[in-house]
């Protein structure tokens, strides 16, 4: 047998160096033949089948869902629990923290009430400074939006997202005592932590850039943002019982408390980049790196504003953006009200229910990521075919059973069920137009988003404005006309995205090639 092998490894070294002189030959008298031949690696495999099969070693196993990237994915869902609590948890804690009609200073107040005084403070805030307080936190989120987006690909992520967190749970421990000495004070807090907050929810598209190839990407980010939609879930469950047994300042101390405890992790374990990660496998880092290496470029080129206000898949991803924050709003901010007006159910009640399409809307999330991901895998559909097919469910869906909620009064459990749904089903949008960014211009991934966001932002504001509005002058057909104005702006604006999208990367996001003569 080892004879064998030495004679037949002894022709093959003949055989491979009578074929490159006679290619040295060729390209002495004919140097075009060279480059539209068979290269020499070529060769080489036709010449050793045999050595081949016994050499060849068998392919690494990628790491799966128990792997470093959906470690940091979740880390990262961990934040955007916590800066969403923090910034839905002053929502209900203002039920508590005013109470105009029991005035301080009586002097038959019981000894009962004055240590529930201390608990709860009770302050005597107008209306329209409860306003203002509540919207702060939306004008310090809109006025980051751009810079940040802009800054995530020059700077480090690592850096901007944990100061950012430390910030904005620093100011969540100061808000009770910022309550005490002025409401100027807490107004400023809240104002600072929203620009806080819009940097961790923004800044982080960035990392996706690096770390998340393109086969998982409905996985990793629907992971990571899906944390946006459990965190108004557990405010609604726990803050109420944490107001009645210790008292309101405790939820913005407990809140505060975990997003600093996040803080440790998240400088230690996070990374900007996999290729300068220690802990890592080697397989992993490959697996990654391998995967995008068409796409991320060590160096960040100016950006092309013109060519992206050009560009009508940008367009596409905007006004995707504005379609979907204009039902999430309507959904978000007005389902307490619906539920009192159509259901007559106790505060405590309409607590719960409010809160149950946040859980679907996070399971339905994250089953769109999975799903979006395994039809990429196994080719079953394009990536333009399957963000088109996840951003139709997410604007059709809601808009479907949006409009058939105000024919529901007559049935409690038929309501709640598509109360849920349209509540939920717009969260299949993390598999389509939310990540349709990265597809096209992954370079510039974080500008792009945050421009989109802002301009969903907008649509969030004129939505919950003149929903207002329509409740305030028609209160009898109210409902209905604030779904069928619903169901027309996701029609409109899915119209537009199937038609223009596109999931290509774009010729102003490719790297420019310099050459020297």
């Amino acid at each position: 047998m080892g004879l064998n092998l030495v004679i037949l490894e002894s022709q093959y070294c003949v055989k491979l160096r009578e074929r490159s002189s006679q290619r040295k030959k060729k390209s002495l008298f004919c140097p075009e033949s060279v480059g539209g031949g068979k290269t020499l690696q070529q060769e080489e495999k036709q010449l050793q089948p045999g050595m081949q099969m016994d050499n060849r070693l068998p392919p690494k196993k990628v790491p799966g869902f128990c792997s470093f990237r959906y470690g940091l994915s979740f880390l990262v869902h961990c934040c955007n629990v916590i800066i969403t609590a923090q910034r839905a948890c002053l929502n209900l804690t203002m039920v508590v923290m005013v109470n105009s009609t029991d005035p301080h200073g009586l002097p038959n107040t019981s000894t009962k009430k004055l240590l529930d005084n201390i608990k709860n403070p009770v302050y005597n805030w107008s209306p329209d400074i409860q306003g203002i307080i509540l919207s702060s936190t939306s004008y310090g989120v809109i006025i980051i939006q751009v810079p940040v987006g802009y800054f995530s690909g020059i700077y480090s992520t690592k850096k901007m997202i944990g100061f950012a967190l430390c910030l904005s749970s620093v100011l969540s421990l100061l808000i009770p005592p910022a309550a005490g000495i002025g409401v100027a004070w807490v107004i400023v807090c809240r104002a600072v932590q929203g620009a806080a907050q819009g940097i961790v929810a923004t800044a982080q598209f960035e990392i996706y850039v690096k770390w998340a190839p393109p086969l998982e990407r409905g996985r990793l980010t629907s992971m990571s943002t899906s944390g946006f939609l459990l965190g108004p879930f557990i405010v609604l469950l726990v803050t109420g019982v944490i107001c009645e047994s210790l008292g309101w300042p405790m939820v913005f101390y407990i809140f505060g408390a975990c997003g600093c405890a996040v803080c440790l992790p998240w400088f230690v374990l996070f990374y900007d980049d996999p290729k300068d990660h220690p802990c890592i496998s080697i397989s992993e880092k490959e697996y990654i790196t391998s995967s995008l290496v068409q796409q991320v470029s060590s160096s960040r080129q100016s950006l092309p504003i013109k060519a992206m206000l050009k560009s009508l898949p940008v367009w596409a991803i905007s006004i995707g953006c504005f379609t979907f924050f204009w039902s999430h709003n309507i959904m978000t901010l007005y389902t307490p009200m619906f539920i009192n007006s159509m259901l007559h159910v106790n505060i405590k009640e309409n607590g719960f229910l409010s809160s149950l399409p946040y859980l679907f809307a996070w399971i339905c999330g994250n089953l769109a990521g999975q799903l979006s991901d395994f039809f990429l895998t196994r080719n079953i559909l394009s990536v333009i075919a399957v963000r088109k097919l996840f951003t139709a469910a997410g604007f059709l869906l809601p808009a479907i059973f949006g409009v058939c909620l105000p024919y529901l009064s007559s049935s409690f459990y038929s309501i709640v069920i598509f109360l849920i749904l349209a509540g939920a089903t717009g969260s299949f949008c993390l598999g389509g137009v939310f990540i349709n960014g990265l597809d096209i211009a992954p370079r510039y991934f974080g500008f792009i988003k945050a421009c989109s966001t802002l301009t969903g932002m907008i649509g969030g504001l004129i939505a919950s404005t003149l929903t207002g509005l329509i409740l305030k002058q028609d209160p009898e057909s109210a409902w209905f006309k604030t779904f069928i104005l619903m169901a027309a702006i996701n029609v409109t604006g899915l119209i537009f995205y199937l038609i223009v999208a596109k999931a290509e990367i774009q010729d102003w996001a490719k790297e420019k090639q310099h050459t020297r003569l």
